[in-house]
């Protein structure tokens, strides 16, 4: 991997990583189109720049963070059942991690499911005698959470899933996404933790100098893939709330629809993917 490597993918993170697009599938999709190779660093850097893109949450949102106890005990609630998923099935979503053909048929169903979305949980109107919610209880962050848990699956989204979890307990698709921002911290935080241990016990098992686990370069493609991811997520947080506040989620159904069905349709024709 080099540098215009590490900025390519950073700008693919920090777009994708709060859009119900999937961040994950769409960085293998960029990772298999540029031919980086699939070495063990480079599937560390694809988890470690999200870290840079959930810092943007802190900067957009700081003020939230010193709302109540509250709202990290219904964080910690909705983080429990992903905890639990991943603790018991990493081995099964590692292999599906090396599939490109559910990462197309998973942007390809969720699409769809996204050209609903609207109708299926359609926003309540005060002037109707709605009552919409704008800040989830216990029990809907618990299962907001278990929404997220289908996001093990690449190319679902862990930020439709949880948006679709949000909309589903009747948040305004407002309060949805920026539910599924504040998530996203803990969740993603994990993921980076769990995977430089999984780097850190390989490294060791082979023997290396664990005083230098990263090389210099590496240590720089970690460090500007972060700033990158960081700078853009910013952007995309603020265009997207107020995109689907007032539009909703069905062009975001149209593009994965888009890209899975011309994913699925290069591996029909025999192009071959190599997958990170």
């Amino acid at each position: 991997m080099n540098y215009w490597h590490a900025v390519l993918l950073a700008i693919v993170e920090g777009l994708t990583e709060f859009l119900p697009v999937s961040s994950t599938g769409h960085m293998i999709i960029a990772s298999a189109l540029l031919g980086i190779p699939p070495t063990a660093f480079t599937k560390l850097y694809l988890v470690v720049i999200q870290l840079g893109a959930i810092l943007s949450v802190l900067v957009v949102y700081w003020r939230r963070f010193f709302q109540s106890f509250d709202f990290y005990l219904k964080l910690l609630v909705a983080f429990l059942p992903i905890v639990v998923v991943g603790a018991f099935l990493k081995k099964y979503i590692d292999a599906l991690l090396e599939s490109v053909t559910t990462v197309g048929v998973s942007l390809l169903l969720g699409g769809i499911v996204l050209l609903f979305i609207d109708r299926l949980f359609p926003q309540e109107d005060p002037q109707e005698g709605g009552h919409p919610v704008t800040n989830p209880g216990w029990r809907e962050a618990f299962i907001i959470g278990c929404f997220q848990c289908i996001a093990v699956v690449p190319g679902v989204s862990r930020s439709a899933a949880t948006i679709i979890g949000g909309l589903s307990q009747k948040l305004t698709r407002r309060a949805a996404a920026e539910f599924a921002f504040f998530l996203a911290m803990p969740t993603m935080a994990a993921a980076a933790a769990k995977d430089l241990y999984d780097y850190y016990k390989e490294a060791h098992a082979q023997g290396h100098d664990l005083s230098n686990l990263f090389s210099a370069q590496e240590i720089k493609l970690l460090l500007l893939g972060n700033a990158v991811a960081f700078v853009v997520a910013l952007l995309a947080i603020r265009l997207f709330v107020g995109f689907v506040a007032r539009y909703g989620f069905r062009a975001f159904g149209v593009y994965r629809i888009i890209v899975g069905g011309l994913l699925l349709l290069m591996l029909a024709l025999n192009i071959s993917l190599q997958l990170v």
